[in-house]
């Protein structure tokens, strides 16, 4: 269920040697929501890993057939499919989930939006692109883009898309989201570290068996083979969003493969933005969120929420960082390299 309006950028995380401590850790790679779920357990002993690594791989699965917008039996398809028909009523958990995703909608202006599955896909970024689209076909492309037209009946656990045509879905949040789910889901089962990374959207716990926080790498868009800073995460989730693999140049501008949901202009200025928070659900909407507002606009959006912060590269190569990361911070984590 990958976003198509969205790329992560590639994070690495850094395993120490662990053949001399008494946990275990396994890892193990799977495709999920259409994208790539790598899991990491740290247990007594590998048959406890192995079968927690099961059980959240179960429980992913069993949301992607809750909220994918590209499976016909999904209950957010049925939600699409009768858009301006009638209102689909739908399980308590995809009814909370649309309603946070509603408010991240609301609190950008927009620049997320949950109905964003409707727009038109009239930039490609494959390299096939000769020209820009017409203003009169950028300003179709979003004609059923609009997250106001989203009806929430509370008392029924109702969902109404009042345009036909409209769609929902959460490309940007679903694995944040199933990230998160399992991370809470391992903690009650007594799991106490892990790693659940969903494309990019990743959300740990605990700490790895040598008794350290997870050590996170934060890419450098502008050298992909080198980082840029290596970052202690405990208990956290962090999110990478970027464009510097998928864009077009046009007349000297550079056009991010992430839209604006309510312009239907491809997002500038910003080629990636990494956010940290307490869930990953939350994060990458921020993140997504920032490439389209911009620097300005993005850092006067998460300095309103002291509990994320974010580092974000420029077009033109100049680094910027939230309220909450200061210089002697970023030294820190830069020095560790």
């Amino acid at each position: 269920m990958k976003h198509p309006l969205k790329i992560k950028l590639v994070t690495f995380l850094l395993l120490l040697n662990f053949a001399a401590v008494a946990q275990t850790l396994r890892k193990r790679t799977t495709l999920l929501m259409g994208s790539k779920f790598e899991i990491t357990i740290v247990a007594k002993d590998a048959q406890t890993a192995e079968a927690n690594i099961d059980t959240v791989i179960q429980e992913i699965s069993r949301i992607e057939y809750l909220i994918s917008d590209w499976k016909p039996t999904s209950q957010i398809s049925q939600v699409n499919s009768n858009a301006g028909i009638k209102p689909i009523k739908v399980d308590q958990e995809v009814f909370d989930l649309t309603k946070r995703a509603l408010n991240l909608s609301k609190i950008t202006g927009g620049a997320f939006d949950i109905s964003f599955a409707a727009m038109d896909r009239i930039w490609k970024f494959d390299g096939s692109m000769t020209e820009m689209p017409t203003a009169e076909a950028i300003k179709k492309s979003v004609e059923k883009v609009g997250y106001k037209n989203i009806i929430l009946d509370s008392v029924n656990s109702t969902i109404f898309l009042k345009l036909k045509g409209m769609k929902i879905g959460f490309g940007a949040l679903g694995e944040g989201y199933a990230a998160d789910r399992c991370r809470n889901m391992m903690l009650k089962k007594g799991i106490k570290a892990g790693i659940v990374n969903g494309s990019g959207d990743m959300s740990t716990w605990g700490k790895n068996p040598c008794g350290k926080h997870w050590t996170i790498g934060i890419t450098n868009p502008f050298h992909k083979d080198s980082l840029y800073a290596i970052v202690p995460l405990n208990s956290g989730a962090v999110v990478t969003s970027g464009s510097y693999e998928k864009f077009v140049v046009f007349n000297g501008k550079r056009y991010a493969h992430i839209i604006n949901p309510v312009t239907g202009y491809p997002a500038t200025g910003l080629t990636s933005v990494t956010v940290f928070g307490p869930d990953a659900e939350l994060a990458n909407g921020f993140s997504t969120s920032i490439m389209v507002l911009g620097k300005d606009a993005g850092l006067k959006f998460i300095n309103q929420f002291p509990k994320f912060s974010c580092i974000m590269f420029s077009d033109d190569g100049q680094v910027f960082h939230s309220d909450n990361i200061n210089d002697k911070i970023i030294k820190k984590w830069r020095k560790k390299l």
